[in-house]
């Protein structure tokens, strides 16, 4: 595989003539040496997280970045300078969004991009971002690395849509300056980053006014976004660059990061692609197109905890908790971007399950020290981005497994899990066993707010506390499915023929089909802000991205800035 630089985007493209047929994979991985779309200047414990579009610099050719609007080679470096403020930067307080162009902020999604894009490839692009602007509301309150958005110029669609991610949102008072979402009358599609949602949810605008809102194509200015709480305040603009400071300088003071620690670089992942493989130092990824399978193994640690925070610090990118999560991360945006014919995801684990809880103990009792408590935060959006994949997930549980605290949380958000019973023949490794961890318990909600095993034993609360009874144990076959924490249990001799069944089965079901099963099924519970996002909104998003009103020859999408009025079928579905 060979790996080069775009020299169309700061993120890379991979480029092998035998990968899966194409000539092109999306990389997601970058560094801010190769941003072609953002800058990131610190100050004391302020940063500043400069949007500046490159025109030419699209993730592929044919249309220009114009307006600083974005396609996803723009929010993979947002995605990346979000996590390395994080983790790179425990100095920094408050981060401020600002645009580095003149009297514009940003004019969201670029709309000769989603032209172009595929259906698969809009959807993608979409639940991308979601993921992006949910990991800077985590930074602001979960990190304490509190998020302001400085609006100088317009800001409409996914500008908006970012601006909303936001604590605090100030808009500069020129006349000229306003927020829009002008998706449904300009393009005939939704915001799909999250805008509908946040605007009734998290900033609390009326329904009546939402609805105005949301219809207008020129937006909405002044002391009336403030009034509509659209924005927060609204400042002249001679006082604009003093006010966004100091108003940063304040909120900075919220915050609870340190003030001279030292952050740890996030080298470059060690990744080797080939045909049907993808393999990390802790992660692989076994392709079977004929079948639409693959094959996830995540190894558990090749070493001890460390026995200090120090000795933690030390160890920087190469700790296990964080190689692990930034080597499952970019294996699941590999299979969602490059293999979507891929419909079904064995999960394994192979390692010592004792020294996963080591690990896991160790992040506990470090959860004061900032890294720590990013380590931890870092997992917990890594599984969510495997609740909304649009793959079936099936946990195989065997000998030699590591199922264990953190990793037990795989079979926890596989759709299906299935577990060895005892051990097999001439096979001297301990029996399939799934171990429990406090972490298990708290520590990686989902999108709903709650754990992985309150959303699965919902209705067994009986069982949720039995099964915190069982904390550090190791939990063979049949006790595991009496406590409801895996699906089915089979024999040595019956392991084989049940599992070819079942996939051969999964795989002839509908794609389409299974996607909605699916995402119905994973977040049982309270709706949140975030589940209203990726199931409701995502879901009417999916199926407007395919109607003829949006993408047909005349429709809105298509005929976007051509002068030609779009043609509306009529019918309400």
């Amino acid at each position: 595989m060979e790996l080069l630089s775009s020299p169309c985007t700061g993120a890379m493209l991979m480029h092998n003539n035998s990968y899966n047929g194409v000539m092109q994979l999306i990389d997601f991985q970058t560094e801010p040496s190769r941003y072609r779309h953002w800058r990131i200047e610190c100050d004391g414990d302020l940063a500043y997280l400069i949007m500046d579009v490159d025109p030419a610099g699209g993730l592929s050719d044919g249309y220009e970045l114009k307006l600083n609007s974005y396609d996803l080679g723009v929010d993979i470096e947002l995605n990346d300078a979000v996590q390395r403020l994080r983790f790179e930067h425990p100095e920094v307080h408050c981060v401020v969004i600002k645009s580095g162009k003149d009297n514009v902020f940003c004019a969201g999604a670029n709309i000769r991009y989603l032209g172009k894009a595929t259906h698969q490839q809009k959807v993608n692009f979409c639940k991308f971002t979601n993921e992006t602007r949910l990991a800077i509301e985590d930074a602001s309150e979960n990190s304490k690395q509190i998020y302001v958005c400085a609006i100088n110029g317009n800001a409409a669609g996914g500008g908006y849509e970012l601006a909303l991610a936001a604590d605090h949102i100030m808009l500069v008072d020129d006349r000229r300056s306003a927020v829009a979402l002008p998706e449904t009358p300009l393009l005939a599609v939704l915001p799909g980053t999250g805008g509908l949602t946040r605007v009734t949810d998290k900033r609390k605008v009326r329904r009546d006014r939402a609805d105005v809102f949301c219809s207008i194509e020129e937006g909405i200015r002044g002391a009336k976004a403030v009034e509509w709480r659209l924005v927060d305040e609204v400042v002249a603009n001679s006082k604009w660059n003093d006010t966004v400071a100091a108003r940063a300088k304040e909120i900075a003071t919220r915050s609870d990061r340190p003030k001279d620690a030292k952050g740890i670089t996030l080298t470059p992942l060690e990744r080797k692609i080939k045909t049907d493989r993808v393999s990390y130092t802790y992660v692989e990824a076994e392709i079977d197109r004929a079948r639409s399978l693959a094959t996830l193994t995540v190894r558990g640690p090749s070493q001890a905890a460390p026995h200090s925070v120090e000795a933690g610090h030390a160890l920087g990118a190469a700790f296990w908790p964080l190689t692990v999560a930034r080597e499952l991360e970019d294996v699941i945006l590999h299979l969602r971007a490059n293999e979507a014919g891929i419909g079904v995801v064995l999960l394994r684990t192979d390692g010592d399950s004792e020294a996963v809880l080591a690990h896991d103990d160790f992040l506990a009792t470090a959860n004061g020290d900032w890294l720590m408590r990013e380590i931890r935060l870092y997992l917990k959006r890594v599984l969510k981005r495997i609740d909304v994949t649009p793959k079936s997930f099936i946990a195989l549980i065997e000998p030699g497994s590591c199922f264990a605290g953190t990793l037990a949380e795989l079979a926890f958000a596989a759709d299906r899990s299935l577990m060895l019973i005892g051990t097999r023949e001439g096979d001297n490794r301990r029996p399939a066993a799934i171990t429990l961890g406090p972490a298990n318990f708290g520590s990686y909600p989902m999108g709903n707010g709650l754990t992985r095993l309150q959303t699965r034993l919902l209705g067994e609360p009986e069982a949720l506390k039995a099964a915190e009874g069982r904390i550090g144990v190791a939990i063979e076959a049949e006790e595991a499915a009496e406590l409801g924490l895996v699906t089915l249990v089979y024999e040595d001799f019956d392991w084989d023929d049940e599992l070819r069944v079942m996939l051969e089965e999964r795989t002839s079901f509908s794609p389409d089909a299974m996607t909605g099963m699916e995402a119905n099924l994973r977040f049982a519970g309270p709706e949140t802000m975030e589940t209203k996002i990726f199931g409701r909104l995502t879901a009417w998003q999916n199926w407007i991205f395919q109607r003829p009103n949006a993408i047909g020859d005349e429709g809105a999408l298509k005929l976007y800035g051509s002068g030609v009025k779009p043609v509306f079928g009529r019918e309400r579905v």
